[in-house]
């Protein structure tokens, strides 16, 4: 635990703010709980009736994957490391385009609630199964770095117990999700990311004030080696270059933003292809903010500690680099009541973002790919009760796979992002291997996605048993008024391990995981397809594949476009996805007795306007067509 008796304490207003925000966010939930439909089907539950604002979803996006992940890692990234990372801003606009236009249409054309129907739907159940077990290892794991890194936080700058912590994440995020559905993660999302940001903007405004000014701040950082944009090695052992993170990184969102469910449903509560587009795009400007945001935290971080003389993590005043912020933000606000509090509910926000995010999103792959095969026949009411108990389920699971995390000697960040690639990869990948490869067949899909996962897992757990090293710039204690004698170096310099060659594969930089692990899905894949018999192209629905021609350069002429498709035909949605909005969903009330339906448990459906399966005449409703949820 960090030694803060030189930079104030943890006080009663500090814990009444805390403590405010917690009770915020459960009134979020339980406000959506008993208001509206109540929460009491699935269509409101998972995807807030389709009828949500882009600007809410947008705030949702960029909460639900920059998290506590965000504001405790990368601030010590970038005073151990440097500013490479705010690279990673060039890679949102790149992955909102990508996006946008090749995978966002395809959902919403096959009005899905879990993105893995689209897998059954091109290959069969049993990929549509290992899609669905990829996305649970990624999620959850994910999960529990996420609520054990703000609990890490607190307990840096305060008595409370670490996994007392621990337990006030998991169950608060788990009530008011299961409480009050999607709307209440969204808008619960909107709410702990203005907190979010309000607390690094103070960290950045008081800060810059102690140290003269921004200006002083990237000078001093310029001095200490912090500022370093521009590593153009090409050597993929670098643990950040540029490459690396440009290319790497790209891939590594293009797997969150694209495939992930969490996002996926997200997309789909906006109800309209126009309407999720705007949402990313927002979504991509509040990502470069908020990572700026931190990076900018990190610097007058480092310029702070470097006009000191002090480094507080090689003095041992922090035990990990992780509570480095939490460690600034006591010093900076210590001895004013109340802002200690409001800094650590920003990291505790964001933690909270991004588990109900998880928590909605593994209930709906679950419910969807798991519950509801197996029960076809299943009421809604009855549906609605297992989706909120499967929530539930996951946020203990959550909690108990935090434990786990506490025993891995990785900074938050760095492992959060392996992670995401190791699995986001090869699910890009399998998807890849079904939008843009139509010779791709259900044993291809499969192996491809096992062999780029097993890969993955190789290098990545390979990199945690023997770490590569990776360049520091030099920090100083020089300032530090040390109360313990430092050991002698000789009294603790050992004979470095032995290392065996195999490890050389695991000096691979973790920012390549995603696109390597995808390249290794999209050959096996096409190799073993190929050698089982090829799709042929005609079997396949033309809704079920993505042109990257005609997502990507729809303003090339036609003449151009065409061989560039490779002997396919201009798909015959092209023309629907480009005009405004496909169609908008409106969920309304009706009072629908058995003969209407012939299912007494349906209270609910959906007007889909202008959809293409037909109309209802009898009813007097033309161009409309009624579908039960």
């Amino acid at each position: 635990m960090a030694e803060l008796d030189d930079v104030g304490t943890f006080g009663v207003w500090d814990y009444v703010v805390f403590g405010c925000m917690l009770l915020i966010s459960l009134g979020i939930g339980f406000f959506y709980g008993c208001t509206g439909g109540k929460q009491r089907t699935t269509a409101e539950f998972l995807l807030a009736d389709r009828n949500m604002n882009p600007i809410p979803v947008a705030m949702s996006l960029v909460a639900s994957f920059i998290s506590a992940i965000t504001v405790l890692g990368t601030p010590a990234e970038v005073y151990i490391y440097g500013s490479m990372f705010w690279v990673f801003c060039f890679t949102y606009p790149i992955v909102a385009l990508v996006v946008s236009r090749l995978l966002i249409p395809t959902f919403f054309r096959l009005n899905v609630t879990s993105a893995n129907e689209y897998l059954e739907l091109r290959f069969n159940k049993a990929v549509r199964i290992a899609g669905t077990l990829t996305f649970f290892l990624y999620m959850v794991f994910y999960m529990g770095v996420v609520i054990y890194a703000p609990a890490l936080a607190l307990n840096a700058v305060t008595n409370i117990s670490l996994w007392g912590s621990v337990l006030a994440t998991g169950l608060v995020c788990t009530v008011y999700t299961t409480v009050g559905g999607m709307k209440a993660v969204l808008w619960t999302d909107v709410f702990q990311m203005c907190v979010m940001m309000a607390g690094f903007l103070a960290v950045i405004i008081e800060g810059a004030i102690r140290l003269g000014g921004l200006g002083n701040v990237w000078q001093i950082a310029e001095e200490g080696g912090r500022i370093d944009f521009w590593n153009f090695n090409f050597d993929p052992s670098i643990r950040h270059t540029f490459w690396s993170i440009a290319i790497g990184g790209t891939f590594t969102w293009l797997a969150t933003y694209g495939v992930n469910q969490a996002q996926v449903q997200r997309y789909m509560t906006t109800g309209s292809v126009k309407r999720a587009r705007i949402a990313l795009c927002l979504a991509a400007v509040g990502m470069i903010v908020v990572v700026s945001a931190a990076c900018l935290s990190g610097l007058v971080m480092y310029s702070f500690y470097a006009e000191k003389q002090c480094d507080p993590f090689t003095s041992n005043k922090v035990s990990q680099t992780d509570q480095l912020i939490p460690y600034f933000m006591m010093e900076l606000f210590g001895r004013i009541p109340g802002l200690p509090g409001f800094f650590t509910s920003a990291v505790f926000s964001a933690a909270l973002s991004t588990v109900s995010s998880g928590l909605n999103s593994l209930a709906a792959v679950t419910a969807e790919d798991m519950v509801k095969p197996c029960f076809p026949r299943i009421s809604q009411e009855r549906y609605t009760l297992v989706t909120k108990g499967i929530a539930l389920g996951f946020g203990v699971l959550c909690i108990l796979i935090a434990y786990i995390t506490s025993l891995l000697n990785q900074g938050v960040l760095q492992f959060a992002l392996s992670l995401l690639g190791m699995t986001g990869g090869p699910l890009l990948g399998l998807f890849s291997l079904g939008l843009f490869f139509p010779w791709t067949n259900s044993k291809g899909a499969i192996t491809g996605l096992v062999t780029g996962l097993g890969f993955a897992f190789w290098v990545g757990i390979g990199a945690i048993i023997y770490p590569p090293s990776a360049y520091k710039p030099p920090l100083t204690t020089e300032g530090c008024n040390l109360t313990t004698t430092t050991p002698s170096p000789l009294l603790t310099t050992s004979l470095p391990p032995e290392i065996p060659p195999i490890a050389e594969f695991y000096t691979l930089s973790y920012t390549w995981y995603a696109c390597v692990s995808w390249l290794v899905t999209i050959f096996v894949g096409l190799l073993v397809s190929f050698l089982t018999g090829t799709t042929k192209r005609q079997d396949i629905d033309p809704v079920l594949r993505s042109h990257c021609v005609d997502g990507l350069y729809c303003c090339l002429p036609e003449v151009i476009k065409k061989p560039l498709r490779c002997g396919d035909e201009k798909p015959d949605y092209t023309k629907k996805d480009e005009e405004a909005d496909m169609f908008e969903v409106k969920e309304v009330k009706l009072d629908l007795t058995n003969h209407a339906l012939g299912n007494d448990d349906v209270d609910m459906v959906t007007i889909a306007n202008d959809h293409p399966g037909g109309t209802d005449k009898d009813n007097g409703l033309d161009n409309e067509v009624f579908t039960a949820l």
